[in-house]
């Protein structure tokens, strides 16, 4: 195992790594993020994300096989930290995690994908809850998105905590790229060799989502929790379709439900084509 830094107080080093918990404009001005849980961990490791350093918990008695196997990633800093304060950065009362992992933000741009004849983007609308951002992200994964676009200047971060929890995993598998506006995205889409067709989803859209062809490349539009897509997405789409539901609903599905769908329903059409 190559040198350890051990840290047992409330140190510099420490409020750093509250910071990336806390503070969104220091955790992206810093260009790192912290990572909790034993999938999440493991998937950015296996998937090639850069780990500048690994917290383990000091007063365990023992390490798991996984994380001393994970501790011979290399190039990553070894930091070995007091339970008390693992228990503080790992965000459960009950529990101190075994092993936490700083991992660069990767500096993605809409420029970087690459779209084929069969891609299928997500693109999501000034989000405001990073958990159900984090869903998106992991229905994406599941569904085989290849990519995710977040619009909006002030939208929901996915590298923030509740996010990455959200798509357990999901957010080291498929690309996340953020964008400031749909005028950004529905340039760049317009510009593909392969051009999407990009649908938004709406409760008032005329047609249901069933009755688009989202067999060739697609780019699906979900929009924000409240107020559902922009008026600069309206205007961008080439189609803007509803999800039906039943007349008895008292409420219409949340973004995260909205997306979820959509995606399946891309993939049906694909698998019976």
């Amino acid at each position: 195992m190559s040198k350890v830094l051990r840290v047992s107080v409330r140190n510099a080093r420490f409020q750093q790594w509250e910071t990336l918990l806390h503070n969104r404009t220091k955790r992206h001005r810093a260009g790192s993020f912290l990572v909790q849980g034993v999938r999440p961990v493991t998937l950015a490791v296996e998937h090639g994300w850069t780990v500048e350093a690994l917290l383990y918990d000091a007063d365990r008695p023992r390490l798991s096989d996984w994380a001393r196997n994970l501790l011979e990633t290399p190039d990553a800093e070894l930091v070995a930290v007091s339970a008390p304060l693992m228990a503080e950065l790992g965000g459960k009362d009950e529990d101190v995690p075994e092993l936490l992992a700083q991992v660069a933000i990767p500096q993605r741009r809409l420029a970087d994908l690459d779209v084929g004849p069969g891609w299928l983007g997500l693109a999501v609308d000034r989000p405001t809850s990073p958990g159900n951002l984090g869903t998106l992200i992991r229905s994406a994964d599941a569904f085989g998105a290849d990519a995710v676009v977040v619009t909006g200047r002030n939208a929901a971060d996915p590298y923030d905590p509740k996010a990455v929890r959200a798509t357990t995993g999901s957010l080291f598998a498929v690309p996340v790229v953020h964008a400031a506006s749909a005028h950004e995205v529905a340039e760049w889409a317009r510009k593909q060799p392969a051009q999407p067709i990009i649908v938004g989803t709406d409760e008032r859209g005329e047609q249901p989502l069933s009755e688009h062809d989202l067999g060739g490349p697609a780019l699906i539009v979900v929009g924000n929790e409240t107020a559902g897509m922009s008026k600069s997405w309206f205007d961008l789409v080439d189609a803007t379709a509803r999800i039906p539901m039943s007349p008895k609903a008292a409420s219409s599905l949340n973004a995260a439900n909205a997306g979820s769908v959509a995606l399946y329903e891309a993939v049906r059409q694909r698998s019976q084509s």
